[in-house]
């Protein structure tokens, strides 16, 4: 989780203001999927203040990927302890996500246990679709003592998420991340 916060800035200078549409109840759940009280930041970027990131030295490629950014929300819990992450509460995000329309895809080879108290960092990636682009992008990134949820709302080709890699100081796509669709497509 230490590549998270360039990451959340630098995708936060590339993006013009709309919320992303995440399903009605999820922000209540991953506000209680902890199993203590946590420290909460939240900041979005508007599109004053992306447009004239995109202008900047920050991004070096395609005005075309900078521009298809619309917004970026990013929230960021801090915990005391090791937090245990609720898998009801958990099964609920996924679920409410996946009755919305969204694609889930999750980390190959993490387990159950893994996935609840996790030693490392745990992802989960949501995409919503508007045709053959990504309207909608949600990252869940679990860890032992924080969580992070980046909100992103975009008009993105699948291949565009690649591109947008390794600028603004986003690092570049790691090739030995696995990420595959949820099981039974959640």
């Amino acid at each position: 989780m230490h590549r998270l916060p360039s990451f959340i800035l630098a995708l936060a200078l590339a993006v013009p203001f709309a919320c992303a549409q995440q399903p009605r109840g999820v922000e209540q759940a991953i506000g209680n999927l902890a199993d203590q009280p946590a420290t909460h930041v939240s900041f979005t970027y508007d599109r004053s203040q992306l447009q004239s990131a995109q202008q900047s030295y920050l991004y070096d490629g395609d005005p075309h990927h900078a521009a298809s950014l619309h917004s970026i929300t990013v929230d960021t819990f801090h915990f005391p302890q090791p937090a245990f992450y609720t898998p009801e509460t958990m099964a609920y995000i996924v679920n409410t996500y996946h009755a919305a329309g969204w694609q889930h895809l999750v980390e190959a080879h993490t387990t159950p246990a893994q996935n609840a108290s996790p030693v490392g960092s745990v992802t989960d990636l949501w995409l919503h679709f508007s045709g053959a682009e990504i309207d909608d992008v949600t990252v869940l990134v679990r860890g032992q003592r924080e969580m992070n949820l980046i909100q992103i709302s975009c008009m993105l080709r699948p291949l565009d998420l690649l591109h947008l890699s390794g600028h603004f100081g986003i690092p570049r796509v790691d090739p030995n991340a696995v990420m595959v669709p949820a099981p039974n497509g959640r």
